[in-house]
């Protein structure tokens, strides 16, 4: 029998770190790992994506939506710059995730070989945390160990680069002896511990305010129980960032939603009405949407010093765990008395909602998008998975959906990157093959990217126990996005060259790969579609015919953003008077309810 390579070790270190999936594209600068691979009869599984980058977005999903580590691989060259994006996407959502790749053999590199780039310069930002290229066998334990263990502990990305003719070396391990050093797997992970004089100090700001409203991100996810029982106990009202969106139910009734430019009136009144802000694990980074300056005293807690005090000056910046912060914190907090500043909130989300229903049900000339996750919510499985894509599907996915209970939902969130929602869905399926995954995506990310990857959807979805993933594409022939950023941030009226799409029956192509799909284009179709979508035995693609004239309106709206709206209509954009006559239904719905 012969004796193993560094690739076969490098899949065995794997296996004892529990990585069960590796997202990965061949190429031969990781030969010899693809061939370690088939020794090991696949295991760890290798999950061929269509392209190096949606790989590295299907270890993204598979990370945000386990909470373990997300793994991925591509050859050298073209393939390591290919997962760039991906790696960027998790770095800015603070996500934990390893890349593995190739690299021309030692013996040409500086010899401006083929496929050959400076990996070390290319990966030295994606992968500040940690960078390592292996030379010898001797040196791989402890690389592979440091990268998963920093990837998990700094929620970040890590890099290993193995030169291709490394990987075909026969492996040996480090000696007990000078300038080795042998790694070893595992972690068991403390609980940063809050002095008991920070928590009374906490506990007093917070039990002097009146008005207090709080922040939760998605660092609060593992402390929903405390979370409710802080807001109970202060009255408060709870807004969320949108990586923060399943956090808390929606379903609760001072449960404010999203914040922000996607976020929610009564989010935004929210912030501008308290005397007081607790914010829990998030770095939400629009100011402008938190309190004024002079208008409310301050607490943060995260678990991360780096992105603490950052975007609010807070008066107290504490660095712990979520959960057990307010496990210490609870028993000092002082019940409201007076819960006016509550009832008010309450009101004003029973208010949003029924707002929210009425504009979804709003007629329009195509469907209105809005009520494509309006008639959603009701029918959300209750341990449903939802990813979002970027652009307008991320508007109606942060106010419309309302996510309950154990749910989880999240998008690309700092990054904003166009292209993750499929391949999200895809990662979240591998590391959940039980439940029930819902995609939504633009007909612009569906051909950036989403159509190649209903392929790996084709290939892979007899291996999920729970078969259903529903991908739902609004349909709109528009960059619908930015569409809007031309005429409200721009006073420019849409470039048709640069926003129109080409037409394409997705469908059709779905049906062509053995997909169950569903074309949607009459309103009063949405819930028998999502009904059949979601009982269906395979994956399903919803082409959904939404009208691109219905305006994202902000919480908010500036004179500026009028302005240049109004601007960008008077100046002759194309679609002005569709764009007013869906205004002025939506506005009627406002003042003359039904």
């Amino acid at each position: 029998m012969s004796k193993p390579t560094v690739a076969d070790y490098v899949l065995q270190r794997l296996r004892e770190w529990g990585v069960e999936h590796v997202f990965a594209y061949p190429g031969d600068g990781i030969t010899g790992l693809v061939s370690a691979f088939e020794r090991a009869d696949n295991t760890p599984k290798f999950i061929q994506a269509r392209h190096e980058e949606m790989a590295a977005f299907e270890a993204v999903g598979y990370a945000k939506f386990t909470g373990r580590v997300g793994v991925c691989m591509a050859t050298s060259g073209p393939g390591a710059i290919h997962l760039l994006n991906g790696l960027y996407d998790a770095k800015l959502d603070h996500t934990p995730v390893v890349a593995i790749v190739g690299q021309t053999a030692r013996s040409a590199m500086g010899a401006s070989y083929q496929q050959e780039v400076d990996l070390l310069s290319l990966f030295k930002d994606v992968a500040s945390d940690y960078l390592q290229m292996v030379t010898v066998p001797e040196q791989l334990p402890v690389v592979l160990d440091r990268a998963m263990r920093i990837a998990a502990a700094d929620r970040t990305v890590t890099a290993i680069i193995i030169p291709s003719d490394v990987q075909e070396l026969e492996y040996s391990s480090p000696t007990h002896e000078f300038k080795m050093a042998p790694g070893s797997v595992g972690t068991r992970w403390a609980v940063p511990a809050v002095t008991d004089q920070t928590i009374r100090d906490v506990a007093d700001l917070l039990n002097s305010g009146s008005k207090v409203a709080m922040l939760l991100g998605s660092g609060a996810r593992d402390a929903r129980a405390e979370v409710e029982q802080v807001a109970d106990l202060l009255g408060a009202g709870v807004a969320k960032a949108l990586l923060g969106k399943d956090a808390l139910p929606d379903d609760l009734p001072y449960v404010t939603g999203s914040i922000g430019l996607l976020g929610t009136k009564p989010s935004y009144d929210l912030m501008m009405g308290c005397d007081t802000l607790l914010t829990v694990g998030s770095s939400f980074p629009y100011t402008q949407f938190m309190p004024p300056f002079d208008a409310a005293r301050g607490v943060q807690i995260d678990i991360d010093p780096k992105m603490i005090g950052i975007r609010y000056p807070y008066e107290l910046n504490v660095v712990g765990d979520a959960k057990a912060t307010l496990q210490a914190l609870i028993p000092l907090l002082e019940r409201k008395v007076d819960r006016s500043w509550r009832e008010m909130v309450e009101k004003n989300v029973t208010s949003w909602w029924a707002d929210m229903d009425r504009r979804a049900a709003v007629t329009v000339d195509r469907i209105n998008p809005m009520r494509l996750f309006a008639e959603l919510s009701p029918r959300l499985p209750d341990d449903a998975i939802v990813a979002a894509d970027s652009g307008s599907a991320a508007n109606w996915y942060a106010r419309h959906l309302k996510l309950r209970g154990s749910m989880r939902g999240s998008l690309s969130g700092n990054l904003a990157t166009m292209g993750p929602g499929v391949p999200y869905g895809i990662g979240a399926k591998f590391g959940n093959p039980g439940r029930p995954v819902i995609v939504f995506a633009g007909d612009g990310a569906m051909q950036m990217n989403g159509l190649a990857e209903l392929i790996t959807v084709k290939h892979y979805w007899q291996e999920w126990a729970d078969p259903r993933l529903v991908i739902a594409i609004l349909h709109n022939d528009d960059l619908n996005q930015v569409t809007w950023e031309l005429r409200a941030m721009g006073g420019n009226p849409t470039f048709t060259e640069s926003q129109r799409l080409p037409d394409v029956d997705y469908a059709a192509f779905a049906r062509s790969l053995g997909l169950n799909a569903i074309t949607v284009t009459d309103p009063d179709q949405l819930g028998t579609a999502w009904d059949q979508a979601l009982a269906a035995d395979r994956p399903t693609v919803l082409d959904v015919h939404t009208d691109p004239n219905i305006m994202p309106i902000p919480p908010h709206v500036t004179f500026e953003q009028a302005k240049d709206t109004a601007e960008a209509l008077i100046k002759g954009d194309p679609n002005r008077w569709d764009i007013i006559k869906a205004g002025i239904k939506l506005k009627a719905q406002d003042i003359l309810p039904g």
